[in-house]
């Protein structure tokens, strides 16, 4: 029989270097670690969760299991978050679903880190770790809102410092630390104790309630989502539909009805791909009428000739122009105010 929920819970997010990451982190760890420990590293959907569950397993005295639905959730215990699934908190134990991605990921920090803040509150500590892109920076300011703790790997030591950079620059991070000081900091804040007492649960935010009850059921409605922002003349780069900007929280956040969610970051990095995609698209389009115009040219009269030979020469002229931008056009810079400091432990 599972023992009682833990009083408090830890969820991790990672990407790109994540597993030396967590091979060394959670060797930190120890068994009697009165915090349950979940994990979300993006990886393949073809991805052997099982041997990474593994392999996690033999470099700490945590019991580490790749993550099943329904699962009881106990202190001492790590999950690991399947290929493809969101992996989620709801009370005493786990949900595994196969939702909406967040920010383009599935399974997605943000997920994990909101339903930790609502069924924990302030007994939530989240993590960032090393990874690209943004994806944890609003998981933080969930924890946050909901009285929890966020911490974040110092990006100077990071193999990929993208994810807590995105998170420096967003949230009043509380805890800034090298992945060596990282497990004592842990196992601190998690221990009862007079660096860190145990906090009475605070009143979780009706709007984090309501998102994390889209996320169990996979898909919400028009209606919810007006609840929680206002639409706005956006469509959603994964399905086509119109976005709504959230109204709470300091992080500027859009999702769509059938639940794909963004970070303001996320949405400018995801439509910025779409465009040059498109453009790519264009590009070759371009490329095959002026083959078709200087084939035609080739044929008829004098005049038709001199016509069409025109029409290709101002098509290569545009080709040439949108070819330079392609290859030469300048990233956009990235949006967000910087935080105020973190604490040092």
């Amino acid at each position: 029989m599972p023992s009682s929920p833990p009083p408090y819970v830890i969820v991790i997010g990672t990407s790109a270097g994540g597993m030396p990451a967590l091979t060394q982190l959670v060797a930190q760890l120890p068994a009697t670690l009165p915090a349950a420990v979940l994990v979300v590293q993006h990886l393949a959907p073809d991805s052997q969760g099982e041997l990474l569950a593994e392999r996690l397993g033999r470099h700490t005295a945590l019991a580490c299991h790749l993550a099943r639905h329904h699962a009881p959730l106990e202190a001492g215990h790590l999950y690991l978050a399947p290929p493809d699934r969101h992996l989620l908190l709801k009370e005493d134990h786990l949900l595994v679903t196969k939702g909406p991605h967040e920010n383009s990921y599935r399974p997605a920090a943000d997920a994990l880190f909101r339903s930790a803040a609502v069924a924990f509150g302030s007994h939530a500590v989240g993590v960032v770790l090393t990874g690209m892109l943004h994806d944890g920076t609003a998981g933080l300011e969930f924890m946050k809102r909901a009285g929890g703790v966020a911490v974040v790997q110092d990006p100077a030591e990071a193999e990929f410092s993208s994810m807590p950079e995105s998170a420096l620059r967003n949230v009043a991070i509380d805890y800034v630390v090298p992945l060596a000081e990282m497990g004592a900091l842990l196992t601190r804040l998690v221990s009862p104790g007079a660096d860190a007492p145990a906090l009475p649960m605070t009143d979780i935010p009706a709007d984090l309630k309501l998102e994390a009850a889209i996320a169990e059921r996979v898909v919400g409605s028009t209606e919810q989502i007006e609840a929680l922002g206002h639409q706005v003349p956006l469509t959603c780069p994964d399905c086509g539909g119109s976005l709504w900007q959230l109204d709470a929280g300091q992080v500027l956040r859009y999702r769509c009805h059938t639940g794909h969610a963004f970070t303001a970051e996320a949405l400018a990095e995801q439509s910025q791909k779409t465009l040059e995609e498109s453009l790519w698209v264009a590009l070759r389009m371009l490329e095959e009428r002026k083959n078709l115009l200087s084939s035609i040219a080739g044929h008829g009269t004098h005049r038709q000739v001199t016509y069409q030979t025109e029409r290709a020469e101002e098509l290569k002229r545009h080709i040439n122009r949108l070819r330079e931008f392609l290859l030469n056009g300048s990233e956009g810079t990235g949006l967000g105010a910087e935080a105020g400091g973190p604490r040092q432990p």
